[in-house]
């Protein structure tokens, strides 16, 4: 179990009235000790009202109020830049919906300081080791989920095979290395951005299974434009990667041209 004032579980909301309130009754009951922020995008449900209804009696919850909706990665980002300037340790992300399961949450905390190896920079729930499954989704979620995972996986060389969820807990100290000004994406794509970012300057991963249950109320948020922008995006950062690669290995053959030429 963390101390308190040690872990910050922020939650991105839109629309998400009827589900935080069992939410953080079932997150306070599993970790009493973690704070939450909810990163509301005004919604027009009145889930910021609420939220800030039920801190006044309870300081573990603070909500972050942002004035329009502007993309599921941007709101994740302002929590996690919340975490690093409020010095938490760890900083935990999960959806509003219950599709992570508040139980798993002491096992994710866990994973990150393994009794028996290196210290963990991300433990990411994960649909896609053994251990791990999906329930409640249609054929065409599975399908656009296992294909932006591979295709991540192939193109950034992401080390894990659960790229695009959002049930992680990151190290803060490994997060205040990256600038997220660099980010590309807002939307859902953020998750193998981040990912990538991270593995470039050296983090280590591990992944934790987790049954993934579909929404209790509502409907998903994600579509298949996200899916296409997902993909443009990693394509962006594989591209880029690449050039990096070629100049660092043009680089000596310059300098020897130049060399050649001076002489």
């Amino acid at each position: 179990m963390v101390d308190q004032g040690e872990c910050l579980i922020v939650i991105a909301t839109y629309n998400e009235r009827e589900t935080l309130p069992p939410l953080l009754e079932a997150i306070f009951a599993t970790v009493p000790t973690v704070d939450v922020l909810v990163v509301d995008d005004n919604s027009p449900d009145g889930t910021g009202a609420w939220c800030e209804e039920y801190s006044r009696q309870d300081p573990r919850l603070r909500c972050l109020h942002r004035p329009s909706k502007q993309g599921l990665g941007s709101a994740i980002i302002a929590g996690l830049r919340e975490g690093i300037a409020q010095g938490y340790r760890y900083v935990l992300t999960m959806d509003a919906d219950f599709s992570h399961p508040p139980h798993r949450l002491p096992d994710l905390l866990a994973a990150m300081e393994p009794a028996d190896g290196p210290k963990v920079d991300v433990a990411i729930g994960s649909r896609y080791i053994p251990g791990g499954r999906i329930e409640g989704w249609p054929l065409r979620r599975h399908l656009m989920s296992r294909a932006i995972n591979w295709f991540a996986r192939l193109m950034l060389g992401l080390p894990v095979r659960d790229c695009s969820g959002n049930f992680r807990c990151y190290r803060a100290a490994t997060l205040a290395q990256l600038d997220f000004n660099e980010f590309c994406s807002s939307g859902y794509a953020f998750f193998e951005e981040i990912l990538y970012r991270l593995r470039k300057i050296g983090a280590v991963f591990c992944e934790v299974p987790i049954t993934f249950v579909d929404r209790r109320k509502g409907a998903s948020k994600i579509t298949w434009q996200e899916g296409l922008h997902a993909v443009s995006v990693i394509m962006k950062l594989a591209l880029n990667e690449s050039c990096r690669r070629k100049k660092r290995r043009e680089k000596p053959g310059l300098a020897s041209s130049k060399s050649s030429a001076t002489r």
